[in-house]
């Protein structure tokens, strides 16, 4: 035997004709193991031999008949990756070495299951019910857990329906895959019937099925369900466990109130159970979401006193609360807890810190943690480059961006679309249009698609240099892209025109903007408002103005002050005080910046008894005049030759504490 090399179709002859097939040999399995384990060993010695699928099959079945099942998978695995075999193959050829046999099959399919390739799995299950072969339930089983696992649901539902046509008698783990599959669908009112399917069938819900349930239906708010199921569950004689208790208390924190919650955990303690780390998360990260403060440290304290051993959840969660409530001390200090107690932190962590120093300005500080990360094996990712980036361009340190930037594609990291839109807004803000454009450029070629965002971060970098050829160059490449602009876009641009003095050219925007459908917000028309009254054209302002309340747009304190300041421009004083009574009489409260204009109007047009009215109007407002108001009031009254009042408000000016000109 040691020199002579059996060929694949002598392996299979030898087999199934020498009579060593498990059918001749089952009292006496030990000869065909033998002449598999030699035929192995010498596979080990001579490469190129291969077996046939026909040789393949025939050992699979001697070695399941002979109770070695991961030998027999082995072989099934070698199978599966033959080259130019098609499921229905290595069906065929099982069925033509030894019939029907279950336990084959079984292994076959889980075989697909556990090296992942459930699609082939799904089509060899077909196949193998399509040649009349009932599969074993327990191999459904494994090919629905995996099926539902992966999301794969509809592919779950046509292999559930052909067990179920195949007459295989389904058990509790058939059951809770599918009632696992109906809650990730959320066909909540489809339970019932499915649940009542079963106990026909004398399948009951145990408490996986009802611990399922409760966790879905918590999930998605449904809470005072998810107490009806552990009441159904007290009734049929179980008992929730803390999975079920968490479960509701996690939606009830979600949903209701943390009163409630914390009434459920001293229930747990009543009825004999120890709440344990899930339990206290479930409340630690509603009060963080909540950003209570003293409520989530409170809670901490207790998980400490009861001995639970804090986890990733409880830090993350404390962490990012603290950062978040500009509180940087603190959540260095559970970041600090944290590592003390054997928890390495991950990137998310270190990222949440990153994001809070930058966003305090504190840019070293971040790039230390970077450093720190790094130094700990932790890996960037794209995330935590670009919190980083945004942090350095918000704070103006665009060098320093370009160079993280070079890093992160050193790296092998690969920018995505909003590493490009970060970038593009640094470089517009610091004014560096064409460095913003070759990275615009740059994102394209990548096939980044930039989106509205990025669009109008650009546009508006056009209209702030006042070239707005480019912008609507840009405008209109943007809309032959497919993205639409949206209300940002149209105010970016129309405030463009506006400041270069082209209303018109605003205005047609504007009815492009309505026409669209897009509402306009109150800083798009004081945006055409001012200018208006900029183009010295403050009557066309006070139409635009009437236009905006036959639109339905309430005007605010700055669209009045606008249209006061555009009048009083023009010197048109009564139309000025005008607005001041319409502002009032719509509930709006003038301030001492809007009184100090109207005031030193008329101060400069010697109208002194106008003047001295608004004085008083501020005053009884319960506005404190300021050192502005004091010298037009003073100015005026001089120029008036009414040195008498002069001296009166140059007292009052004295009694506030404001120091007045030498002069007057």
């Amino acid at each position: 035997m040691a020199n002579y090399l059996p060929k694949p179709l002598s392996t299979f002859n030898i087999l199934k004709e020498g009579k060593l097939t498990p059918s001749s040999c089952r009292h006496n399995l030990q000869l065909p193991q033998q002449f598999i384990d030699t035929v192995a060993s010498h596979h080990h010695h001579h490469p190129k031999f291969k077996h046939s699928l026909l040789s393949l099959s025939a050992s699979v079945h001697v070695l399941t008949e002979s109770r070695r099942p991961s030998d027999a998978q082995s072989l099934l695995l070698r199978m599966i990756r033959k080259s130019g075999v098609s499921r229905t193959q290595i069906v065929d050829s099982l069925i033509s070495t030894c019939g029907s046999t279950p336990l084959v099959f079984d292994l076959l399919i889980r075989t697909y299951v556990q090296s992942r390739k459930l699609r082939e799995g799904v089509e060899v299950f077909k196949v193998v019910r399509s040649r009349g072969i009932s599969v074993p339930i327990n191999a459904c089983n494994s090919l629905l857990g995996g099926l539902v696992k992966i999301g794969w649901v509809d592919f779950a539902w046509e292999v559930y329906h052909e067990t179920l046509s195949s007459g295989v008698q389904m058990n509790n783990y058939t059951m809770n895959i599918m009632v696992n599959t109906i809650c990730k669908e959320h066909k909540f009112d489809e339970v019932k019937t499915f649940l009542k399917g079963f106990q026909a069938k004398g399948v009951s819900p145990d408490i996986v099925t009802y611990n399922t349930l409760i966790s879905a239906y918590s999930g998605v708010g449904l809470v005072d369900e998810a107490f009806q199921l552990m009441d159904t569950m007290r009734s049929n004689g179980l008992e929730p466990g803390l999975y079920a208790q968490n479960a509701v208390l996690k939606g009830v924190c979600r949903n209701r109130s943390f009163e409630r919650a914390k009434e459920i955990v001293k229930e747990m303690f009543r009825i004999g159970l120890t709440p344990d780390v899930a339990t206290y998360n479930a409340l630690l990260v509603e009060c963080c979401r909540k950003h209570h403060v003293l409520e989530a440290e409170s809670v901490y304290n207790e998980m400490l006193q009861k001995n639970i051993v804090p986890d990733f959840v409880t830090y993350s969660s404390l962490i990012g609360l603290f950062s978040r409530s500009t509180n940087l001390d603190r959540a260095l200090a559970y970041f600090k807890d944290m590592k003390s107690i054997g928890l390495v932190p991950d990137n998310v962590i270190y990222t949440i810190l990153i994001d809070a120093f930058c966003k305090h300005g504190v840019i070293s500080e971040a790039m230390k943690m970077r450093d720190e990360m790094v130094d700990r094996g932790c890996v960037l990712d794209v995330v935590t480059y670009n919190t980083l980036l945004n942090g350095l361009c918000k704070n103006k340190m665009i060098q320093e961006a370009d160079k993280l930037f070079y890093e992160m594609t050193e790296r092998g990291i690969h920018p995505d679309f909003y590493t490009f839109t970060t970038l593009i807004n640094g470089y517009v803000k610091g004014g560096n249009m064409n460095k913003a454009v070759t990275l615009f450029e740059s994102m394209r070629q990548r096939n980044l698609k930039p989106d509205v965002v990025t669009y109008n971060v650009l546009i508006d970098g056009f209209c702030r240099e006042g070239d707005m050829e480019k912008a609507k160059n840009l405008w209109k490449n943007m809309i032959s892209k497919s993205n639409f602009p949206n209300h940002i876009t149209y105010s970016i641009l129309i405030n463009g025109f506006c400041t270069k003095g082209r209303v018109v050219e605003a205005l047609r925007i504007w009815d492009e903007m309505i026409g669209n459908g897009i509402k306009p917000t109150i800083v798009t028309c004081n945006t055409i408002i001012k200018g208006y009254c900029r183009s010295g054209l403050p009557v066309d302002a006070a139409k635009f103005f009437n236009r905006m309340a036959s639109s339905g747009i309430t005007p605010d304190n700055i669209t009045f002050n606008t249209l006061i300041h555009g009048f009083l421009m023009e010197d048109q004083m009564d139309q000025a005080f005008d607005m001041v009574n319409k502002m009032e009489s719509q509930g709006l409260s003038p301030n001492v910046v809007t009184y100090n204009v109207i005031l030193n109007g008329f101060c400069k047009q010697g109208r002194m008894n106008e003047a001295d009215m608004i004085y008083g109007k501020m005053i009884g407002k319960g506005l404190d005049p300021d050192r502005s108001t004091f010298i037009s009031l003073i100015n005026g009254h001089v120029s008036q030759e009414n040195m008498k009042e002069a001296f009166r408000y140059h007292d009052q000016m004295l009694q506030r504490g404001f120091v007045p000109d030498d002069k007057f």
